[in-house]
């Protein structure tokens, strides 16, 4: 594991016994109707400020079973449990793409040092798909009259959460502790590794040979991992998984008692990829444990609290909670003159209220939006854009091919042709007044020759059915000619070999004044399990032309995700732009076959 990155001990100074100094925030997802999640939610929250010696609240009112999400208004109330403890309890429907989902959320603020701390826990469930949860803490230090976070740990609810509420992070389920993998689940482990649905890290610990497996888990990885439940999934090799894992991983191997960090999307195959995913050596477990656990959490926190929120989670209104009121006496009898009210403590409330608005209200938008650039109109910036594009097309070399069964359709033009080389005979003309976007697939495949280095070779009726799901609406479509067009910029590039890596490297790095497409939705290959499966493989066995390969199919692992959920749909495509100078879509439809949807 020597070309492995391993855990930097830089900046490890910041590093306390509850991992640096960020916010802790989950983010999970739930099989649970919203409802119960809910229940669950209060449950629990009730039993811990019982435990911590704080007023239990009054059961929140719910709407009659079985209504309509938006049936109702938003709503919200404040709750005094205790001396500086208040409980904000709001709720209301969620306007979002393909239709109208719900909210509930519970922010607790409590005393801390010279400070306060704060927990937010908010269930959003979307018109389909899961139920997310998500539990944030957090505290602020106001001593010197400046809004300053501090170190907070694991809160005890997420650890008491996660196995009542049987959470998922996409494939897997997230574990309050280390779970222990025997030979025979190697391969659903790796799965978990590479599917693209995975939003957490996963840590895979290893067992030194001579040890025994309980002893190192008890004494070692679970207080290893104190720090990352709701964080991150972790696992514990047993002598027989080593084996197996360490041969169908040459590249991202773990072994002699270290631990690894798996980010989302591995990618087997690649020798680049594995640095991108840390080892924590033995030696340094060993030498300081407490210190090695605050360096495992760091890189899950950070990830969670950058992490962007689900759609459902992201619609979330900023809380806004009605001030408190105050008693009629002091409404309507003031100080009197030349003396000084002393603030009551309703008062006190409001005017925190609005300082924490103004310090930090705005966090959720803050955390939705950090992790994508900031946008721009770039309507002049594109119309200049696409006028070099069809300049450049013409000028693009590439040997051309003749789909299957399909007339040639390309003919040597006057510039190239010197080199031997050809291009499409007919490019599209822009026309003035190019509509937007496509609202359908019908749409998207009729305006398909729009990009001249791409080829559908696909079956239409399976893009076509997508219309008809009542699910689709147009945001697939839309998301899907995103796809189709940053792959036509990839694909000019990749001609005159300035694109510096993969299609997906180009998502990560897309050069200014190209459209971006989100790198998450951008997938290299199909996992491992999948490739090996003969009937799932050949149903990504799709046509391309002769002069790529003589049987007219090739294996088209690589997809865009242009949906959520498990049976969203998928475009598959085949870069040979090295061979041929086109990149090949041969599927676009709803998700193929593979662990899940099997």
């Amino acid at each position: 594991m020597t070309s492995d990155r391993s855990f930097s001990p830089a900046g490890a100074d910041l590093i306390g016994p509850h991992g640096p100094a960020t916010p802790y925030r989950m983010t999970v997802a739930t099989a649970l109707p919203h409802a119960e999640a809910v229940a669950l939610a209060d449950e629990q929250l009730a039993s811990w400020l019982k435990h911590e010696g704080c007023e239990e609240p009054p059961p929140a009112v719910r709407g009659p079973t079985g209504s309509a999400p938006d049936a109702r208004p938003p709503d919200a109330e404040r709750l005094r449990l205790g001396e500086r403890v208040l409980l904000d309890r709001d709720r209301g429907p969620l306007r979002i793409a393909h239709g109208v989902g719900r909210y509930d959320r519970r922010r607790l603020r409590r005393p801390a040092p010279h400070g306060t701390h704060q927990l937010t826990l908010t269930v959003a469930t979307g018109a389909e798909g899961p139920t997310w949860f998500r539990l944030e803490a957090e505290s602020h230090s106001t001593g010197s009259g400046v809004r300053t976070p501090c170190r907070v740990p694991v809160p005890e609810l997420a650890r008491t959460l996660l196995p009542l509420l049987d959470a998922t992070d996409g494939p897997a389920a997230v574990h309050p502790a280390p779970r222990v993998i025997t030979a025979g689940e190697v391969d659903a482990l790796i799965d978990e590794l590479c599917d693209p649905e995975r939003r957490l890290p996963t840590v895979v610990a290893s067992v030194p040979v001579n040890l025994p497996l309980d002893r190192w888990v008890e004494d070692v990885v679970r207080p290893l991992c104190q720090q990352l439940p709701g964080l991150a999934s972790a696992y514990v090799l047993d002598p027989g998984a080593r084996t197996g894992f360490n041969v169908a991983l040459e590249y991202h191997t773990v072994y002699g008692g270290a631990v690894r960090t798996y980010l989302p999307e591995v990618d087997p195959a690649s020798r680049q990829d594995a640095t991108r995913h840390p080892v924590l050596a033995r030696g340094r477990i060993e030498q300081d444990l407490r210190r090695a656990a605050g360096l495992l959490a760091r890189e899950p926190r950070r990830l969670a609290a950058d992490q962007p929120l689900p759609p459902p989670l992201a619609a979330v209104p900023v809380l806004r909670v009605p001030s408190p009121l105050r008693p009629v006496a002091e409404r309507t009898e003031g100080p009197a003159v030349g003396e000084t009210a002393e603030p009551t403590a309703p008062a006190r409330e409001e005017r925190q209220d609005r300082v924490e608005q103004r310090a930090g209200a705005d966090e959720p938008e803050r955390v939705r939006h950090v992790p994508h650039p900031e946008r721009h109109d770039r309507g002049q910036a594109r119309e200049g854009h696409e006028g070099r594009l069809r300049a450049a097309t013409r000028a693009l070399t590439g040997r051309h091919c003749a789909l299957p069964g399909a007339p040639v359709g390309a003919t040597p033009v006057a510039g190239p042709a010197a080199t031997g080389r050809s291009v499409p005979a007919q490019l599209p003309a822009q026309p003035p007044g190019r509509p937007g976007k496509p609202e359908t697939f019908t749409e998207l495949l009729a305006r398909i020759d729009e990009f001249p280095l791409l080829t559908f070779t696909g079956d239409e009726k399976a893009a076509l059915a997508l219309d008809g799901l009542q699910c689709a609406g147009a945001g697939w479509a839309r998301l899907a000619w995103d796809g189709l067009t940053a792959l036509q910029e990839y694909a000019e590039a990749a001609v005159r070999g300035t694109a510096r890596g993969d299609f997906k490297q180009w998502c990560e790095r897309t050069p200014e004044g190209c459209h971006r497409f989100p790198p998450r939705k951008a997938v290299r290959g199909e996992s491992r399990t999948v490739f090996s499966h003969t009937k799932w493989k050949r149903e990504r066995m799709l046509p391309v032309p002769e002069c790529v390969d003589a049987s007219r199919r090739a294996f088209m692992g690589a997809h865009l995700r242009i949906g959520g959920g498990r049976t969203a749909p998928r475009l598959h495509y085949l870069d040979d732009c090295s061979g041929s100078g086109r990149i090949y879509v041969g599927y676009i439809g709803l998700h193929l076959t593979n662990t899940r949807t099997n």
